[in-house]
């Protein structure tokens, strides 16, 4: 009997533990993750190791200063955030029982959409009548499909619709679409500005990666005009673009309505338009109908504060 109270013990999860190795691997290091959880690294370390040796495999690999989780720590990884974010959600619904019900919404932006973008849709979503809590989460495209199809993401901000072959049942909603221009601060507009565009060729340029949707045109643009531009660097982040570009080290695009926006923010002046070059967003959401008044806030805002419609 005793023996079988043991083995029934063993096979438990101690999630105090598999939350140390959740907070590790998204952190990356044993110092950083002891530091968010006010703890010594030892403590975690040794947490780690019990939780390795209940399960009978180790989760991580040390590559360089790093830890990276293993295939075992990558399956543990994902259960890991479905369980934590459930218990999140759990505890406020608990803390809102009997108090004035909070309407959540849990957003998935594509780490190609501009941040700027990105405030002027969401900020309507906070002065609903409703109060709200609204959840931010930053990934790559298709991860943030993946965690759309399983309800762990309410809505996603992209720059591109689901594709036709996509297997999972997900449903692309146009926000609309906007010009875009060419900014650089203004050291550099004095420089290109006179004779603008044929002034670019050969200017440095900041622009986004290549998984962008709105890179193929740019390059195409680039080459109607015989722009050759000295491409500095490229980047899947559009605020670190834009953070490069404010230092004065290219010249960079960016939607045509944001002007305002990176004028004050960045001290970017407008060289001028991008012709044919165009950006589009979507909403994306596992219904083919908006029920949603968070999600049909940003559709609205999209709509008639930000975009043309496509």
């Amino acid at each position: 009997m005793n023996s079988k109270k043991a083995n029934i013990e063993e096979s438990r999860l101690n999630y105090r533990h598999l939350y140390y190795y959740w907070m590790v691997a998204k952190a990356g290091s044993l110092a950083r993750a002891a530091e968010q959880l006010g703890l010594t690294p030892q403590t975690i370390s040794a947490q780690l190791s019990q939780l390795e040796q209940s399960i009978g495999t180790t989760l991580f690999d040390l590559q360089g200063r790093k830890l990276i989780p293993t295939e075992a720590g990558r399956t543990a990884l994902r259960y890991a955030d479905e369980i934590f974010l459930l218990g999140e959600q759990l505890w406020d619904s608990l803390k809102s029982a009997g108090n004035e019900p909070v309407l959540r919404l849990t957003v998935g932006i594509t780490d190609v959409v501009p941040k700027l973008v990105a405030h002027h849709l969401l900020e309507p979503v906070l002065h609903l009548p409703e109060r709200v809590r609204l959840i931010c989460h930053e990934g790559k495209f298709e991860t943030l499909l993946a965690d759309l199809a399983i309800h762990k993401l309410d809505v996603i901000l992209a720059d591109r619709p689901v594709g036709p072959g996509m297997s999972l049942r997900l449903f692309s909603h146009p926000l609309g679409e906007t010009d875009l221009s060419l900014y650089a601060t203004a050291a550099l507009a004095e420089r290109y500005q006179e004779g603008f565009p044929q002034s670019l060729d050969g200017a440095p340029f900041l622009l986004p990666a290549r998984n962008a949707a709105v890179r193929a045109s740019l390059d195409q643009w680039f080459e109607t005009h015989g722009i050759r531009p000295q491409v500095i660097a490229e980047f899947e982040d559009t605020a670190l673009l834009d953070t490069f570009g404010a230092a004065g080290l290219g010249v960079f695009p960016a939607q045509t309505p944001l002007t305002q926006d990176l004028a004050r923010r960045y001290d970017a002046v407008c060289l001028g338009p991008i012709d044919e070059v165009r950006d589009q967003f979507f909403a994306i959401s596992a219904d083919r109908r908006i029920r949603h008044p968070g999600i049909e806030a940003i559709r609205m805002a999209g709509q008639q504060r930000l975009f043309q419609p496509v």
